[in-house]
């Protein structure tokens, strides 16, 4: 129990003896189907007939409760997340009362809610995809969201922190359920502010046709138990890294309130090499580089939730802000293959400094019916985010050395970078009988991405930097989605069934400043889903889902000015890109036992109109841009697993296997790939004397395909041993990263002209010490 409640419990009883005589209402709390006492549910006093709170508590660990007042009649209130609530109207209180058992009964589970899952085990799955609970992985301790997701089935999280879902970079992501900018930067989310990530693989209707992965969605910490709750966490790490943070909430049965703080201070160092030969010209290129870079970043959340009749009121927020500096050093050599003679010879040292700062702001609106499966909510938010990054870079020509006397080159770079996203929805959930409902809404999100690079080179004449306008780009994107869904659901005793379709009209903008080029896209599109489940027994389930999809290509890859930040590998944008079309299958089988679980699914996704990145070596410089392929294809199956094995040892974990295949022939033959790829991911929590528990974490993922080539396989393993104190509130861990400092990235491409491969090495292996205590 919580400090605060005894504080509450103790000023109940005493604060009344001190006006008038005192009674006690007491009573036991249990779970209608299993008899078993319920922890934390919510006990509340009301004026008889009304809405005015008298007191309230929560039943303790054995469902028992005690609540103080005078005599008089009331109505009596119980309600715990994820049973109906209870109400017993009109009871006379003239002396002690003891009202004996409580049962709540479990409310009934449609369609999405059927879910396969084990209490110790930080994952479950349902007829969606994946919920993952952070806080219960010791390996999230001190990380940030990318470190949640690197330790999430079906994930594979790149270098530069991009996802993909099942071999797919497509991926919606959102927060609290809705689109925002803060998505674009994931590093700025710290672990400890994240109560639950939903991972949606074949989304129906009611989610945005967008990206051909899914759905991943951010579930903020709201804080919902009754009473006053916070906590503190302070993580330090190698190389003086630093996390630290606080949260609290007040909860009453009027009204909630939150907040949450967090600082980030870290650190790190990397290496990076490129090997290409182009075998016409006879060219070999080797380039090595270094790098280190520092993030500070601010982390805020807050928000308030105000009950009134059968109303709710909610506001949510987030506000972060950040300073990162980075410096690095790229070493190039070029000769020719066949005499090794020396083609050209340089170093390129890039000091950078970058701020950031971003909000999301919404406001929610939901009202409740007497029939708990009625539902309507309107929502609206507005988020955005700046960056603003200077980059000074010297160059030594003709060096192999970055010396003083071999300085030749100066050049300096700013880039000014703001997103805007504004959403308006409303949902609507109607009940026509026990077995059937519809869901409906209608959506329109407003996106605008403002980019402003210009690029200087220092003159001698003028002993000053002068701008090259020929480099510096201009370059502003928006969108409008407006969207409209309906679904039919029926569930019966064996079979439940949702059908459903979302129509989205689409609007985009792609302005080049310096050239006055005015891209505009129009279209309307149709996305059917289905979801189907079939229950043999009480723990055996068979699923089917199905969805079209839809993925519109990004900003950046409808830019079509290059980064010349390597001047020997540039990338660039492509104007003319189209959306690809999905269309996703899945089938699959959970079975739920009492101490283990497992779900199959076998999946199967078509893509026209493929977006992959293609690499064309022109005069010794590499141009890596997105293009239109023909199709893609991917087929696979996956298994989750749940078990305790014994009463101290538990683990949970996924195998994926696909094969892929990418045609892009349309661009040319070379261009046709495909393969097999496979991963896994394990955690393993073993429960050791002295209130100890060790954790492992390993994943591997082979070489995966892409349409030139493929990446490398690479795989880790993380440990973390945590100490429990103070009946629990107050955890101490020792985490090590990457035990065996094996995680890192690499690929290659190649064609009938050239060969070409990266690896990427960073300081992966870290050891963090974590205190976290909870009240």
């Amino acid at each position: 129990m919580k400090p605060f409640r005894y504080i509450i419990t103790l000023f109940l009883c005493l604060s009344p003896l001190i006006a008038s005589a005192q009674l006690t209402l007491s009573g036991q709390i249990v779970d209608g189907d299993s008899d078993e006492p319920l922890l934390f549910a919510q006990v509340a006093l009301f004026e008889a007939g009304g809405n005015e709170t008298i007191t309230y508590t929560q039943s303790d660990e054995n469902g028992n409760f005690n609540l103080g007042t005078e005599s008089g009649t009331y109505d009596v209130k119980v309600f715990l997340i994820g049973y109906e609530n209870k109400k017993i109207e009109s009871l006379e209180v003239n002396q002690d009362r003891d009202l004996g058992k409580i049962t709540l009964i479990s409310e009934g589970k449609q369609l999405e809610e059927v879910v396969v899952q084990s209490n110790t085990i930080p994952m479950r799955t349902d007829v969606e995809g994946l919920v993952i609970t952070p806080e219960q992985n010791l390996a999230n301790v001190g990380g940030t969201l990318l470190d949640i997701l690197r330790n999430t089935p079906s994930i594979s999280v790149s270098d530069d922190g991009s996802i993909s879902l099942r071999g797919s970079s497509g991926t919606n992501i959102l927060i609290n359920g809705r689109n925002s900018s803060l998505t674009q930067n994931l590093d700025q989310i710290p672990a400890s502010a994240i109560e639950q990530i939903k991972v949606v693989n074949n989304p129906n209707a009611r989610y945005d046709a967008e990206a051909e992965g899914g759905v991943i969605n951010i579930i903020l910490k709201r804080g919902e138990d009754m009473g006053t709750h916070g906590g503190a966490e302070l993580t330090y790490g190698t190389r003086s890294r630093l996390n630290t943070g606080a949260r609290f909430n007040h909860t009453t049965t009027k009204y909630n309130v939150y907040a949450g703080y967090n600082y980030r201070d870290w650190k790190g160092v990397s290496e990076r090499s490129t090997f290409r030969e182009v075998y016409e010209d006879n060219e070999l290129l080797n380039q090595q580089g270094n790098n280190s870079d520092r993030r500070k970043n601010h982390n805020l959340n807050y928000g308030a939730d105000y009950y009134f009749g059968k109303n709710i009121l909610s506001y949510q927020g987030v506000y972060f802000t950040g300073e990162d500096s980075e410096n690095n050093s790229l070493y190039s050599k070029m000769t020719d293959s066949e005499t090794d003679d020396l083609l050209l010879q340089y170093v390129r040292q890039n000091n950078e400094s970058e701020t950031d700062d971003g909000y999301d702001n919404a406001l929610i609106y939901e009202r409740t019916f007497d029939d708990k499966n009625r539902e309507l909510k309107i929502s609206a938010n507005n988020s955005y985010q700046n960056q603003y990054k200077t980059q000074n870079i010297n160059i030594y020509r003709n060096a192999s050395e970055a010396t003083p006397e071999n300085l030749n080159g100066r050049e300096k770079a700013l880039t000014d970078e703001k997103r805007y996203t504004s959403v308006i929805q409303a949902d609507y959930i109607h009940p026509v009988n026990d077995r059937v409902k519809l869901e409906m809404g209608l959506k329109s999100t407003f996106r605008k991405f403002d980019n402003d690079y210009k690029y200087y080179q220092f003159s001698e004449s003028e002993n000053d930097f002068v701008e090259n306008t020929d480099i510096s780009n201009h370059f502003l994107y928006k969108d409008q989605i407006h969207a409209a869904y309906f679904i039919y659901s029926r569930s019966g005793e064996k079979w439940d069934i949702s059908l459903g379709t979302r129509a989205e009209q689409t609007h985009v903008e792609g302005l080049l400043y310096n050239t006055n080029e005015l891209n505009e896209q129009d279209y309307l599109n149709l996305f059917p889903s289905v979801q189907a489940l079939y229950k043999l027994n009480e723990e055996n389930s068979l699923k089917f889902t199905y969805s079209r999809r839809i993925d519109r290509p990004t900003a950046w890859r409808l830019n079509p000015f290059p980064d010349i930040t390597d001047s020997l590998s540039v990338r660039r944008g492509n104007p003319n890109l189209q959306p690809e079309m999905i269309n996703s299958l899945e089938v699959g089988h959970m079975i739920n036992m009492e101490k283990a679980s497992l779900t199959t699914n076998l999946f199967y996704r078509h893509v026209d109109g493929v977006l992959d990145y293609i690499t064309l070596v022109e005069d010794g410089i590499s141009y890596q841009q997105p293009a239109n392929l023909n199709t893609g294809q991917a087929y696979g199956l996956e298994f989750i697993g749940m078990a305790d094995l014994t009463d101290w040892w538990n683990i949970n974990g996924s195998v994926s296997l696909f094969q892929s295949k990418v045609d892009g022939s349309n661009i040319g033959e070379e261009f046709v790939s495909k393969g097999f790829s496979w991963n896994s991911k394990i955690t393993t929590d073993f429960t050791l004397p002295y209130a100890f528990t060790l954790q492992l974490v390993g994943d591997y993922e082979s070489p995966e395909v892409e349409a030139q080539g493929r990446d490398f396989a690479r795989y880790s393993m993380d440990a973390t041993l945590l100490k429990k104190l103070m009946d629990n509130k107050l955890q101490l861990s020792l985490s090590v990263r990457d035990v065996f400092n094996t995680r890192n990235f690499g690929g290659y491409n190649q064609s009938n002209d050239f060969y070409q491969e990266f690896r990427a090495e960073w300081e992966s292996r870290i050891a963090l010490l974590s205190a976290r205590y909870n009240f």
